[in-house]
């Protein structure tokens, strides 16, 4: 079974995570949705991407990943990030459609999609990777401090909580909140929506939103990516991923 669907409305792409119940980031499905978002940057006009109906993702794949040697974590660690880069830098509007918790990794997708649309009710986003013994990615903590401003990024990246859509909507983390049912029909509403105004003015503008944080990111990636997996094979924090692995 494919780990990434496309689901095709009109000349817009419905990108899916179909990795089980968690929909957990592992290294073969971050191959397959770096290809999928290579096709739809030349076909569509618009990208939702969407999840599951128990979890949009629950993030890395912890149990996994543990298995990996400091050679394979290092090339999945810089596919991830990559591929949040190539979602963050798409010159078409991009959607985060979330139904269900997205923590972690998942919450890292949404951040970087342009809107982010979440179901009301007991719905979980944020970043726990401090309580795991890792810092947030770099690329991540850059596009979260552009979202919600340094003082809210830095709640969120020092004290590692998960909040609810309703506080994420009050705090500007999300856009929009919508009963379940209606998650992705708006979704797709406001891509077809910003996707009607005139394309290269489109593209144009996120590409000025998006500069700083991409050329910041080329520039120092190397280094913060190896702090990161400094921080992962550490003792400390490979007992604390393995405790997190009972939750998967």
């Amino acid at each position: 079974m494919a780990l990434i669907s496309i689901e095709s409305s009109e000349d817009f792409a419905v990108v899916r995570l179909n990795n089980g119940l968690t929909n957990a980031l592992s290294p073969e499905l971050i191959g397959e949705m770096s290809q999928v978002i290579s096709l739809v940057r030349k076909h569509s006009r618009g990208v939702v991407l969407a999840g599951g109906e128990k979890f949009f993702s629950i993030g890395f794949d912890i149990p996994g990943l543990l298995k990996l040697d400091r050679p394979c974590m290092s090339e999945f660690f810089h596919n991830f990030n990559q591929l949040v880069l190539n979602i963050l830098t798409l010159p078409i509007p991009t959607v985060a459609s979330v139904k269900a918790h997205a923590v972690a990794g998942g919450s890292i997708l949404m951040f970087a999609c342009d809107y982010r649309i979440a179901a009301s009710g007991k719905v979980l986003v944020g970043l726990n990777g401090i309580k795991l013994g890792v810092p947030i990615p770099y690329l991540a903590d850059l596009i979260l401090r552009q979202i919600v401003g340094d003082q809210l990024a830095c709640e969120m990246l020092y004290r590692g909580e998960f909040v609810d859509s309703l506080y994420a909507r009050k705090k500007g983390i999300v856009h929009h909140v919508f009963p379940k049912p209606e998650v992705e029909t708006n979704s797709l509403e406001l891509v077809t929506k910003i996707a009607d105004l005139p394309s290269k003015a489109f593209a144009s503008a996120k590409a000025n939103r998006v500069e700083l944080i991409a050329e910041r990111y080329e520039r120092n990636f190397k280094a913060r990516n190896e702090d990161f997996l400094d921080c992962w094979f550490s003792p400390q924090a490979q007992e604390l991923l393995k405790e997190a692995t009972k939750k998967f």
